[in-house]
C-alpha cells in the first residue's frame, strides 16, 4: 500500500475562482452600498450577496484528502451516489466488454473529480451535447461530456466520463495525454449537479452497490486484476 497527501493552500476547486471573484466582488458592493445609504433596500442586496457568496464557497468547496493507494484499487471518481452499475459494450473509446458505474452528483456534493486509478493518460476528448437531467441512463451517451482513457499500468484501461447536466452546462478537464497520474489526484471539475461514469475491465470484482454514497479518492470501487492473470 502506499499513502501520500493531496494538500495544498488554496481550498477550493481550480475552475471555480473567477466565479469566486465575481461573487466576492458582488458581496463588496453590497457593503459598501449599506454604508452608503443603510436602508432596507441596499440591506435586502447585503442578505442576498452574502447568502451567494456563502453559497459558492460551498459549492466550490475542494477538501484535501489522504489518498491510500494501492495495486488495482480503484477509488470514487467523486463524490456522490451510485445510480446504475451494468454490463455492457463500449464501443466509441474501449471497443470492449465493460463494467459501468454510473453516480449523480447533486447540489451539495463536492464537484472536484479524481483519477480513479494511477496510469498514463492516453486521451481527452470533448463531445458536445444535450442537457438532460444527469440521473437518466441516457445521459451517458446523449449530454454533452468530457470523456477521459488511462491506461493503469497493467490493469488495463479505464474511461471516466464527466457528464453535464439540466443544470451543470459546464465540465473541466485538467489533463492532457501523456500525463502520468496518481490514485486520487484531481483532475477536473464540474459545475453544479451533474454525473461521472466510470467504464471498467468486466472482471473487476466490484465493491459498490446502487444507492451506495461515494466519497472522490476515498471510496474503494472495485479491484482490478493484472491482464495476465
Amino acid at each position: 500500500m502506499t499513502k501520500y497527501g493531496n494538500d495544498r493552500a488554496w481550498p477550493f476547486a481550480e475552475g471555480g475562482g473567477g466565479t469566486i471573484a465575481f461573487f466576492t466582488i458582488l458581496l463588496a458592493t453590497a457593503v459598501f452600498l449599506w454604508f452608503q445609504f443603510t436602508n432596507w433596500g441596499a440591506g435586502l442586496f447585503l442578505l442576498l450577496a452574502a447568502f451567494l457568496w456563502l453559497l459558492i464557497l460551498y459549492f466550490f468547496r475542494d477538501p484535501n484528502r489522504q489518498i491510500k493507494a494501492q495495486p488495482g484499487l480503484v477509488v470514487g471518481p467523486g463524490d456522490g451516489e451510485v445510480v446504475e452499475i451494468i454490463k455492457m459494450t463500449e464501443d466509441r473509446f474501449l471497443q470492449a466488454e465493460v463494467i459501468r458505474m454510473s453516480m449523480f452528483l447533486d447540489i451539495t456534493d463536492v464537484h472536484v473529480q479524481r483519477v480513479p486509478l494511477a496510469g498514463k493518460v492516453a486521451l481527452v476528448q470533448h463531445q458536445p451535447g444535450k442537457f438532460l437531467q444527469a440521473f437518466r441512463p441516457e445521459a451517458s451517451e446523449l449530454n454533452e461530456f468530457i470523456a477521459m482513457v488511462t491506461d493503469s499500468e497493467g490493469y488495463g484501461r479505464i474511461l471516466t466520463k464527466q457528464i453535464a447536466g439540466i443544470v451543470a452546462r459546464r465540465c473541466l478537464n485538467y489533463l492532457k495525454p501523456g500525463d502520468v497520474v496518481q490514485t486520487g489526484q484531481r483532475f477536473g471539475l464540474i459545475r453544479f449537479s451533474s454525473r461521472v461514469d466510470l467504464f471498467l475491465p468486466p472482471t473487476a470484482q466490484m465493491l459498490v452497490k446502487v444507492g451506495d454514497k461515494v466519497t472522490g479518492g476515498i471510496t474503494p470501487i472495485a479491484q482490478l486484476k493484472k491482464d495476465h492473470e
